[in-house]
């Protein structure tokens, strides 16, 4: 797909019924509401509908943390600004092949003032296996206070969680949705985009009251 100048390049797994995306969640469960055959009762002939159903925990498939997930008086995600989630110029920071505490990315502060940071792990290459539950790459907290401090905008990872699962703490998340920092997990296909010059997009459901959604997440990356 395009858009003017530039590719929109999917970044998104898909949700499907049954699948786990967090060991110890429950997996979506997806059905007809209404199926085409039962709405034909309803129609004039020839006219059919399908209306589905989805029931699910908000962290399923490629999802956005609003600071409410972590914090109760924060943002939750109906009160997120667009300008935090749309259209924002990313970094694709590489830690291509790591596995356990990444600490540092290859760009200077001042690259990464008012610019989401995805970080590139290609642990999504596990997705739908055992393998993506154990051993995952993540951030530390020292990093997520010096990316908060150079003014990073959105952090986003391709991995099982950007914090270690290893005890209760969640540094990452903690310092992050302190700052009104979005976070995006389980993303995809960032080896696909440039080091620099894409633009990330990450947009929830407008839900009050709720710190977790999926969403479409997708970049414009130059051709």
């Amino acid at each position: 797909m395009t858009s003017g100048s530039a590719e929109a390049i999917d970044l998104s797994h898909a949700i499907e019924d049954g699948m786990i995306t967090y060991k110890g969640l429950p997996a979506p469960l997806i059905c007809d509401y209404l199926s085409r055959e039962a709405s034909r009762e309803r129609y004039a002939p020839g006219t059919e509908f399908h209306i589905g159903k989805i029931e699910m925990v908000a962290n399923t498939g490629t999802y956005v943390d609003s600071p409410f997930h972590r914090y109760a008086g924060g943002k939750d995600l109906s009160e997120l600004p667009l300008r935090s989630l749309a259209n924002l110029e990313c970094l694709v920071a590489q830690a291509a092949g790591a596995r356990g505490a990444i600490d540092r990315i290859p760009f200077a502060a001042h690259e990464v003032r008012g610019r989401a940071v995805l970080v590139r792990t290609d642990w999504s290459r596990h997705w739908r296996t055992e393998r993506y539950f154990e051993g995952h790459p993540y951030l530390t907290g020292t990093l997520a206070q010096w990316l908060a401090d150079a003014g990073a905008v959105l952090v986003g990872i391709d991995s099982y969680n950007i914090d270690s699962t290893e005890g209760g703490e969640r540094p990452v998340h903690s310092t992050l949705l302190s700052r009104d920092i979005p976070i995006v997990e389980h993303l995809r296909g960032l080896d696909l985009l440039p080091r620099t010059g894409s633009r990330f997009f990450a947009v929830p459901a407008k839900v009050r009251h709720f710190g977790t959604f999926p969403v479409r997440a997708f970049a414009l990356a130059p051709r």
